[in-house]
């Protein structure tokens, strides 16, 4: 994904889940009528990017986040930030080498002989030093929210909280189950089968409407994977509850109340109203940053030749 889309992705995504359930190939976006009529409403507007979510339909949850102005340039400008920095020999056959091993009629059973021997001792590891090694990275986690300035008391108390379901959830996981671990296997090389991308220029040749399919597919095999070892983002989709709890003629603030991993957690989102819909108040300021940035500055020119 190009740094861009990578970038909108993941911010309309933070804070609020991975993405939802389903097997299929992800559905098509919704119409412009579609986008804006379930734009609406600030709590709307919220509500159709979680839908967007769960069925991993990633182009329907651009337009969502973005204006129609906005999208348009981001979807025109996709194949030449995908192509932007040109990819190494190293890479091509990485990529090759990685999406051969994964698509193989016999790929499951050769990845499991590959892990399987190397799962008790993982399971010996992780038992001495996953505690440890997650205590150390909540703490550090949560000492870097606490000193945040740029996030509200009570922000700083939701991140805290969704860091301790998480931290709580992977000292928990079955991580080197066996049983799991096969699971996993088939799902990622399900998933790369569906995906369907031999080499590296296959990849960054691809338009942006196929694009954003295969990184549907994607996210829908990661959700799998994270079911597999408890951590369901469809119960967590499912809770979502939006509710406007102020707005006028330019802005609201919407109060959005949710389940991580069975710890009730409650956050605030303001809103902008663009035209005729809602958007998230920090994306478009984010954008207006990004367009109002000054140009890099071209190299200094070379002095001139000392005269003789």
């Amino acid at each position: 994904m190009s740094t861009k889309f990578a970038r909108i992705a993941l911010a309309a995504a933070l804070g609020i889940a991975l993405v939802g359930c389903g097997k299929n190939e992800p559905p098509a976006a919704p119409t412009p009528a579609a986008a804006a009529k379930a734009a609406a409403t600030p709590d709307g507007a919220i509500m159709a990017s979680i839908g967007h979510l769960k069925t991993g339909n990633i182009d329907g949850l651009m337009q969502s986040v973005l204006p129609p102005d906005e999208y348009a340039k981001a979807k025109a400008d996709y194949s030449k930030d995908m192509n932007k920095e040109p990819a190494t020999e190293e890479d091509k056959a990485k990529f090759a080498e990685n999406m051969a091993k994964l698509t193989a009629p016999d790929a499951e059973a050769k990845l499991w002989t590959e892990l399987e021997p190397k799962l008790k001792e993982m399971d010996a590891q992780m038992a001495q030093q996953m505690p440890m090694m997650v205590a150390m990275g909540k703490g550090i986690i949560q000492s870097s929210i606490q000193q945040n300035q740029e996030l509200t008391d009570a922000q700083k108390l939701q991140a805290t909280q969704a860091v301790d379901a998480l931290g709580n959830w992977v000292t928990t996981a079955k991580f080197t189950d066996p049983a799991l671990a096969q699971k996993s296997i088939k799902i990622v090389c399900d998933t790369a089968r569906k995906i369907n991308l031999k080499t590296l220029d296959e990849a960054r040749a691809l338009s942006y409407e196929q694009a954003m399919s295969k990184f549907g597919v994607a996210y829908l095999g990661l959700k799998d994977v994270l079911a597999v070892y408890g951590f369901s983002i469809d119960q967590t989709l499912d809770s979502i509850k939006a509710e406007t709890i102020s707005s006028d003629a330019n802005g609201a603030k919407v109060k959005i109340s949710y389940s991580l991993l069975n710890t009730p957690l409650i956050a605030e989102s303001d809103m902008v109203k663009v035209g005729d819909r809602w958007y998230g108040k920090e994306m478009m300021e984010g954008l207006k940053k990004k367009d109002e940035a000054p140009a890099a500055e071209p190299a200094a020119a070379a002095p001139a030749a000392s005269e003789g």
